[in-house]
């Protein structure tokens, strides 16, 4: 199925050397990873599998550590054939003298699985179960084990995962007394792939869409933009980030990746080749912008509601109606009448409701007056009625879910409410884009948040016929298959292209071998639509890795198949920066200077990506970023200087290889 594997070297009777990096993971996370420390940084790394199949994949023939085998063998095989057609010597092998990945399997990572791995030896350790007990389960008993142990933990709970990340960097300080402040800010670092992947993935659903980058309470936008006319230049922004590959604005074009040859895209493109390439795409870093202090979370339901909730818009016209009717009949009473304002909006009013006397000694104009009043005040008791029973069934219907709308048209159809589905659907809302939610399981993690934000949701299996038709997928703009099942994102897709073949479509797979058959099979039957697959781990894993490197990653940028990292670097100990200028730095394809951060090396915030503290009172103004955007070529890179860089996966890894070597005693 997956073809020839050759075996990889395992040593497990043999002790790893020190400075290794362990990954403790049940899917496709840890693998990537693994992949991920092994082929783009050169690290020697232990990964631990629980035995048997894949969980999340039952009906895969293949073991965890078969599948791992098979990742790790194409890999190899992808990594020499590159360096056979480039030419590379040996010194250009990242890999040269690195042992293959050790592979461990245990039910469980316990003291004693922890320590045949090596843990007191090893210099970063990341726990990426799917389970977040267990990931928080090891932290615990990885950082008694070895408190100078770099933790990368994955959890999905934001808040439990602060509160994690703060008791084990204590946990470390207390075992270290004398440990440096820099170093404990990397020793322990929470991360939520579900957090990262989910832009990504809502992205998809959108042409033209952009991608935010937060930095010190500044929000980087990096934009694509369409290829420009004969005869224009592309707006170049504040700089050029990708050249995208030349299929990716076509229909019936399959998007650029590692392996795409000269048709993949060109990431950190120098100023000739964005002058001499025509008709590509480009991403720029578009705009820069301060970014609303960190408010608390606001309530999203509760048991106030709206009155436009509440009551629909036909009786909301009807009481605007009768209400400009009793103002008319107030206003004729005190023209006809002479009398005060107030004396005749009572007469009026008691008139309405059916209280008064018949005016029989009164002038004609007053009794006709009584008379319309009379008519009227009929025309109020529907109408009170009416609105206690849309009170009600609004109330009856508070807590269950809201089918699809009538009329509903040019939206977002997502399949599946896990945790990515749960947060692409945030991300949706925050955009402001109408969705509608199909899942088969009504207790889903995300069926909660769909009810409180008021989402149409569909319950039933995707695969059935009529689901689809349930959720207007006819009407819709984009269909997002985000479930957890290559087989059934592609069934959905499938079918939807079969109600409506022009439909943009995304899908959530994880076999890149199976995401080309997909790509081939919808581009020669939907030569007119697009498709496009992401991959969580995919997304995820240059994050985790980085962090592993003990580095801060301020986000993650797809660009199309490909990876672009915003991470934050000290210019001490990188010769390719240090003694440079921002120009001579600038290494295209592999990473560019986009900012310096002028604070003084005391008062600088360890976390960039941090949003500045809210006042609630509003009377303080947020500090001003000490970040630097718009440099000077000649700025020449001092030690002491902090600066935010875009680098690719490999370019990144580069950067941190040198400055490891430049350690002493590494």
């Amino acid at each position: 199925m997956l073809g020839f594997v050759p075996p990889l070297p395992q040593q497990p009777g043999r002790p790893p050397s020190s400075g290794h990096m362990i990954v403790c993971g049940d899917d496709a996370l840890g693998r990537r990873l693994a992949v991920e420390l092994r082929f783009i940084y050169g690290e020697r790394v232990t990964l631990l599998l629980p035995p048997g199949r894949d969980a999340n994949s039952p009906e895969t023939p293949l073991t965890q550590r078969g599948r791992a085998a098979a990742l790790f063998g194409r890999m190899s095989a992808a990594m020499n054939r590159a360096g056979n057609g480039n030419g590379a010597t040996g010194g250009g092998d990242t890999n040269a003298g690195v042992e293959a990945v050790r592979i461990m399997e245990a039910p469980e990572p316990s003291d004693d699985v922890l320590e045949e791995a090596g843990i007191d030896r090893a210099a970063a350790l990341a726990l990426v179960y799917d389970d977040d007990e267990r990931n928080i389960r090891a932290a615990l008993t990885a950082r008694r084990l070895n408190p100078r142990l770099r933790l990368v933990i994955r959890l999905y709970n934001r808040k439990l995962g602060q509160h994690l990340e703060e008791l084990l960097d204590q946990a470390a300080a207390v075992a270290m007394p004398g440990i440096d402040p820099a170093l404990l800010d990397a020793s322990t670092t929470v991360l939520s792939d579900a957090d990262t992947a989910a832009p990504a993935l809502a992205a998809t659903a959108l042409t033209g869409s952009s991608k935010i980058i937060q930095a010190e309470g500044l929000l980087l936008r990096a934009a694509e933009r369409p290829p420009p006319r004969p005869g224009e230049r592309a707006d170049p922004g504040l700089c050029t980030l990708a050249l995208l590959s030349s299929t990716a604005n076509d229909p019936a074009g399959a998007e650029g990746s590692d392996s795409s040859g000269d048709e993949a895209p060109l990431l950190l493109p120098d100023e000739r080749a964005v002058a001499e390439t025509t008709g590509r795409g480009t991403v720029v870093l578009e705009a820069i912008s301060r970014a609303d202090p960190a408010r608390p979370a606001a309530r999203m339901g509760g048991r106030g509601a709206p009155l436009a909730q509440i009551f629909s818009r036909r009786l909301r016209w009807s009481a605007l109606g009768f209400a400009l009717a009793a103002v008319a009949l107030v206003v004729a009473s005190l023209l006809t009448t002479k009398d005060t304002a107030l004396h005749s909006a009572y007469l009026t009013l008691l008139d309405l409701l059916g209280m008064n006397d018949p005016a029989e000694d009164a002038p004609p104009a007053r009794q006709i007056i009584q008379i319309l009043s009379g008519v009227a005040g009929l025309l109020l008791l529907p109408l009170l009625i009416a609105a206690v029973l849309e009170a009600f069934g609004t109330l009856r219907t508070a807590s269950t879910l809201r089918r699809p709308p009538r009329g509903l048209g040019g939206h977002v159809v997502l399949l599946g409410l896990g945790k990515i589905g749960t947060r692409v659907l945030v991300r949706l809302r925050e955009l402001d884009i109408p969705v509608v939610v199909v899942e088969e399981d009504p207790e889903a993690r995300g069926i909660p948040l769909a009810r409180s934000l008021h989402v149409p949701t569909v319950i039933g299996d995707v695969t059935q016929e009529g689901v689809l038709e349930a959720a207007k997928i006819y009407r819709a703009r984009a269909l997002l298959a985000l479930t957890s099942i290559d087989t059934t994102n592609l069934e959905a897709a499938l079918y939807a292209r079969s109600v409506k073949p022009d439909l943009r479509v995304a899908l959530r797979l994880y076999d890149d071998e199976f995401a080309t058959a997909v790509y081939r099979t919808l581009r020669t039957a939907h030569p007119g639509a697009l498709t496009r697959s992401r991959s969580v781990s995919h997304l995820a894993a240059p994050s985790f890795a980085v962090a592993m490197m003990g580095r801060q990653i301020l986000g993650a940028v797809p660009v199309e198949r490909k990876v672009m990292l915003f991470a934050a670097l000290e210019v001490a100990g990188h010769p390719q920066l240090e003694g440079h200028t921002v120009e001579q730095a600038f290494r295209a394809g592999a990473w560019r200077v986009l900012a310096i951060d002028a604070t003084p090396p005391a008062d600088r915030n360890p976390d960039l990506a941090a949003l500045p503290p809210f006042d609630p009172e509003g009377d303080t103004a947020p500090p001003p970023s000490g970040l630097v955007w718009d440099l000077h070529p000649g700025y020449v890179l001092r030690a002491q200087d902090r600066v935010v860089i875009a680098a690719t996966r490999r370019g990144l890894a580069e950067l941190l290889r040198r400055q490891r070597s430049a350690v002493p005693g590494r």
